[in-house]
């Protein structure tokens, strides 16, 4: 080479040596300019115009309750408070001081303001995968462990603990349950761990008398104010349970007892019975409920709350009909029933969730705990 860039004649092989390799870097910069695609713009939109299109296009595979506590979080607190904010320009901090807003001054529970986080989370995934939100951003706020938005430290005093009824609640229980209407509903619970609603969504094809089971297929939700069948939200939770011999002769004396009732209950049944909808859509006699009477009565998870009040009034603790799932799964616990065993009976998607109910303190623990001590 023996002029530079701009013609001008170059008077030692030093200076030629380094015309020539800047000539080449400018070459090899020029290449990779050419094979680099302009940035991409990203369009603008709010959160609301987010949260609408992803209604629109990106949910119809939700559970209509997931579907209605969306929206009932952005309708009742999230619309107003970001609903008209830009998505690329809220930032981590604004989010964290929105969620400790709401766990400290407005004193929502732990549980409910992780719905909101998950709201974020939804709402912003949406965003960069629709092309709203850069990567870069979308990792800051959602997957780097250092900048991510996150729930605030929770209070020492929140209520999370697994509520348990001791040996002489549940023989209280046993007492005020037996002959009533909700016998049937209360054992589901205690024997099985049934939740409410898949213990009133039971249908008698999903008992099995000779293997001694029950299949958890549906469970009861009220939809715009009709009663369905509906899958449950996992498929964990689609399930065989097993019974033992006091919940399956009171299962084998209620069938016996419908099937009498068909022909001693025939005017009451055509009265009282209600149509219900199906998991496919299709009419169903609540008849087919394992926890209708044998008139024809159709019971729910309404039909609890009576008695709920009535127990606390009656013998002055607290009863949930969750509570009943929460104590079946300890005391299966407590008698060293095989972890995986008692995750599939519970319908959990994790043993994490299910290790809870092992380390869980009943007053029989302590008991056993301070007998062994004095053997030391």
């Amino acid at each position: 080479m023996s002029t530079d860039k701009d013609g001008r004649p170059l008077k030692t092989q030093k200076a030629a040596l380094k015309a020539r390799a800047a000539a080449i870097a400018e070459v090899q910069n020029e290449k990779v300019m050419l094979q680099t695609p302009p940035p991409v713009q990203l369009a603008r939109k709010t959160v609301e115009e987010v949260f609408i299109e992803f209604c629109q296009k990106g949910r119809s595979d939700r559970a209509y309750q997931t579907i209605q506590k969306q929206n009932s979080l952005w309708k009742n607190h999230l619309k107003a408070a970001f609903g008209a904010r830009w998505i690329d320009e809220i930032s981590t901090q604004e989010v964290n001081d929105y969620l400790l807003m709401l766990y400290y001054e407005k004193d929502f529970s732990y549980q409910y303001v992780e719905s909101f986080l998950k709201m974020f989370y939804l709402i912003f995934g949406q965003a960069n995968g629709r092309g709203y939100l850069s990567g870069e951003r979308y990792s800051k706020l959602c997957q780097n462990k250092l900048t991510k938005i996150h729930m605030p430290k929770m209070k020492f005093d929140e209520d999370t603990e697994i509520h348990i009824f001791e040996k002489e609640q549940l023989q209280q229980l046993d007492e005020y349950f037996t002959g009533t209407n909700l016998e049937l509903a209360y054992l589901l619970g205690r024997y099985c761990g049934l939740r409410i609603n898949e213990c009133f969504g039971l249908t008698w094809d999903c008992v099995d008398f000779d293997d001694g089971t029950i299949d958890i297929r549906v469970q009861m939700q009220y939809q715009e104010g009709i009663i369905k069948l509906v899958q449950p939200k996992t498929k964990n939770a689609l399930r065989k349970i097993y019974l033992n011999e006091r919940l399956l002769s009171f299962l084998r004396e209620r069938k016996r007892q419908m099937d009498e009732g068909a022909e001693t209950f025939k005017w009451q049944r055509l009265r009282k019975q209600r149509v219900i909808q199906d998991s496919k859509g299709q009419p169903l006699s609540s008849l087919e409920l394992v926890n209708s009477l044998p008139d024809g009565t159709m019971q729910t998870n309404n039909s609890m709350k009576y008695h709920s009040r009535n127990i606390a009034e009656k013998y002055g603790f607290t009863f949930k009909y969750h509570f009943l799932r929460h104590t079946y799964g300890t005391q299966l616990a407590m008698m060293n029933t095989p972890l995986h065993v008692l995750c599939k009976q519970m319908g959990h998607g994790n043993t994490k969730v299910t290790e809870k109910y092992y380390i869980a303190v009943s007053k029989l623990g302590v008991d056993t705990l301070k007998k062994n001590l004095e053997q030391l």
